[in-house]
């Protein structure tokens, strides 16, 4: 991809593509782009960089409006702005916006209509059209598109039958043995932190309380969209400990101790951070720690960091040896919404077991997203705080990890995707300013 600008503050930033295998596009005419960058760290005066990655953009358009629009809010802030100038003198930073192929689901499907409406079969051949697109986020097999196929046709009969049609059981049994996805409990790697799949349950589940602004999670295709839920979050954490690591360890050879790092995740993109600092398999070094790190309404458990999970006693939160390895020098942060109804309702939803998302008040469930309730559970060094506007200062320190109760700003958005979008705000921007800031 080109060197992108913005549209309004016409600040640059290096937007690099990744196909699904984590392999970088080459068909850029102005070179490689992850060379451009190496190149610039080695020849220009660069103080500080800055590496975003969204969550579920399925191509290179998606992404790059989200990083206009993150990128604008950041430059919204003035005052941070000159605050990192006093900081840090000289102050000249390299932004980048790396995109990794992530769609789950359109909300177009069946023409978003809500669960118990019967479909006309539209034109074009909608149920190829949908069998293909599931097929490819599910890297499906000849006889897993023969099973997507019988899922998609009974759902244009009748999306919300009492109980699933025992065809439709079946045929989500083939596609859950075809996914490659595992089903090893909280705690495990993104993709295979679920309960075994059990097509009924989640079917069942879907049920209570899930149309959103005249989009369903619920229907015949909810325990389908569970499946590419569970497989985003998997393809996030293989690239980022595998082409996202390496990416990070070649920026901070060539940009040297001088340097501070800086990273943003948002959404399934705060696996792709997380993975990218914990390497493969949770254990890769770092050249140095980063300086610090942003995670937005993230799309991962709530117990990822922390050294006890109280649900599975005895078991650390995946990517836990960010923590113990001390591999963010300053703070880390996280928003939280209640208006954010995609980790809020469809997290707990995909983990496909009913009894270990409810909780009572004042606890916490044993699925739970980051983006509803911080990152939780022993071992963490955790400040909660309510975000402040734009102009209010916050005094962060490093090593400490803060919680920041973001519903009053991340509030707007409809379809089942709620306000888990609404993140372009100065006052997110200027919370991640001051992550930045607490690390100098």
């Amino acid at each position: 991809m080109p060197i992108e600008t913005t549209p309004k503050s016409k600040l640059k930033y290096y937007l690099i593509a990744f196909d699904a295998e984590g392999r970088e596009r080459t068909d850029d005419p102005d070179g490689k782009m992850s060379d451009k960058v190496i190149e610039a760290l080695k020849s220009e005066p660069l103080t500080d960089v800055f590496i975003l990655s969204h969550g579920w953009q399925g191509d290179v358009p998606a992404a790059r409006r989200q990083y206009d629009n993150w990128i604008e809010a950041m430059a919204s802030c003035p005052d941070d702005l000159e605050k990192m100038k006093q900081a840090r003198p000289g102050f000249r930073p390299l932004m980048i916006g790396v995109h990794w192929p992530s769609l789950a689901w359109g909300e177009e499907e069946f023409g978003g209509g809500d669960a118990g409406t019967s479909f006309a079969a539209p034109a074009e051949n909608p149920v190829e059209k949908l069998v293909n697109e599931y097929a490819e986020r599910l890297d499906a097999m000849p006889d897993v598109r023969a099973a997507l196929r019988t899922i998609i046709v009974a759902a244009t009969q009748e999306i919300a039958p009492d109980e699933l049609p025992p065809e439709v059981r079946e045929a989500y049994r083939v596609v859950d043995a075809g996914s490659t996805l595992a089903s090893k409990g909280e705690g495990a790697e993104p993709g295979a932190d679920r309960e075994p799949f059990d097509p009924d349950k989640v079917y069942e589940a879907s049920k209570d309380d899930v149309s959103f602004g005249g989009f369903s999670l619920g229907g015949m295709l909810a325990p389908l969209r569970s499946f590419t839920f569970w497989k985003m979050k998997d393809r996030a954490k293989k690239f980022g400990e595998t082409a996202g690591f390496s990416f990070l360890r070649e920026i901070q050879t060539a940009g040297g101790e001088k340097v501070k790092v800086h990273v943003m995740g948002h959404s399934f993109g705060c696996i792709v951070v997380s993975a990218m600092l914990a390497g493969p398999d949770g254990g890769g070094n770092l050249v140095r720690p980063i300086d610090s790190l942003a995670l937005m309404q993230g799309a991962l458990s709530l117990w990822s960091y922390c050294s006890d999970i109280p649900m599975a006693k005895g078991r650390a939160g995946f990517f836990r040896s960010i923590i113990e390895g001390k591999k963010v020098r300053g703070p880390i942060i996280t928003t939280m919404s209640a208006r954010d109804t995609a980790v809020g309702k469809f997290y707990p939803l995909g983990a496909g077991a009913r009894g270990d998302v409810a909780f009572a008040p004042g606890e916490l469930p044993k699925y739970g997203a980051v983006g509803k309730f911080g990152a939780r559970g022993p071992g963490i060094k955790i400040v909660d705080l309510e975000m402040q506007p734009a102009n209010v200062a916050y005094e962060m320190e490093a090593d400490t990890l803060y919680n920041l109760e973001s519903t009053a700003y991340i509030c707007e958005g409809g379809g089942f995707a709620g306000a888990h979008n609404d993140i372009a705000r100065p006052e997110v921007a200027h919370a991640f300013w001051s992550a930045a800031r607490g690390a100098l």
